[in-house]
């Protein structure tokens, strides 16, 4: 089979098709031919070796994965050959693999996809979609200001739509473009600011009659952080999830205490259960298929194709998810 894997760290171009071997299932395994995976913009960090563990390689990047299982091992009963299935191989932790035709993985992980659910929605739902369904579940939204940075990503479309539904009252929808910030205005942000421009925070709280949020959800890190830390009200949340890039003196998180604030990181893999997983993977599905929540595609790529997806989301142009299709 085909699959694309790095040896070396380095640009996109170290991302090669190879030919290896099609897995075979072991027993309580189910082998599954990929209808679409993933691209994260943490494997482009893992490639670039800038990611906050040196992955060994060679290396088959792809954590999540949907297509339809075409073979059993022992034990397991033949019944479920042929059923659409994504597979959430970050639940274990480093799983990789997924930048390929066919995948090997232990039946337990597999969750059904819904009939009128494409595979491409699938995985956008799967690292993407648990992240914002946990980030909502962590604070009460009911009547607040949030600011969503990366708006328009694959994170960041999601978090509006739930925020949305979870009873923010202004949902502040931050991104580099006015393209990125008119899809997440469409997915319900009330107010879009483009933080390339000057002076964007002043911008933002003239737009907020001098006020300013109460959770800053920050995906960015940098210099970002340095300024959107100023719009935080007294007793407000500062959600980080830019992993690696955390970037506040200590002189501005002494002022946070002072001034009642909360620091909350936010990293994925602690949080996931197997049961829980699936439990809530199957309410993304249901809400994506019921028309409840829009999932973004941006760009499809075949898989000898990987580079340019690395590309495209290194471009910072994209808007949702990339994906690839074997």
């Amino acid at each position: 089979m085909k699959a694309i894997e790095f040896r070396r760290f380095g640009s996109p171009d170290v991302l090669q098709s190879v030919d290896v071997a099609t897995p075979s299932p072991g027993r309580g395994e189910a082998l599954v031919r990929v209808g679409a995976v993933g691209v994260n913009y943490f494997e482009v960090l893992m490639r670039q070796d800038r990611y906050a563990v040196t992955p060994e390689l060679p290396m088959i990047p792809g954590v999540e994965v949907a297509g339809v299982v075409v073979a059993v091992g022992e034990d397991l009963s033949q019944d479920i050959i042929g059923s659409r299935v994504a597979v959430p191989m970050f639940a274990h932790g480093r799983g990789t693999g997924g930048y390929a035709e066919y995948v090997s993985v232990d039946a337990a992980m597999l969750v059904p996809i819904p009939d009128g659910l494409s595979f491409e929605a699938a995985v956008a739902l799967m690292v993407q979609g648990l992240t914002a369904l946990y980030l909502v579940r962590q604070s009460s939204l009911q009547n607040k200001t949030l600011l969503i940075s990366a708006a328009a990503g694959g994170v960041g479309s999601l978090l509006v739509q739930l925020a949305r539904d979870g009873g923010a009252r202004t949902i502040v929808a931050v991104a580099s473009s006015q393209k990125k910030l008119d899809s997440a205005r469409g997915l319900g942000a009330h107010l879009g600011i483009n933080y390339a421009a000057p002076d964007w925070t002043a911008t933002l709280r003239e737009a907020l009659n001098g006020g300013g949020v109460d959770i800053l959800y920050d995906f960015v890190g940098g210099e970002f952080t340095h300024a959107a830390i100023d719009l935080l009200v007294p007793a407000g949340e500062l959600v980080f999830g830019a992993l690696g890039r955390f970037a506040l003196s200590g002189r501005q998180v002494e002022s946070m205490f002072a001034l009642n604030q909360s620091l909350r990181g936010f990293a994925l893999l602690p949080l996931l259960n197997l049961a829980g997983l699936k439990a809530d993977l199957t309410e993304l599905f249901t809400r994506a298929q019921e028309g409840a929540l829009t999932v973004a595609i941006d760009s499809r790529f075949s898989l000898d194709r990987a580079a340019d997806a690395h590309r495209a989301i290194e471009s910072r142009r994209t808007i949702g998810k990339v994906v690839l299709v074997p």
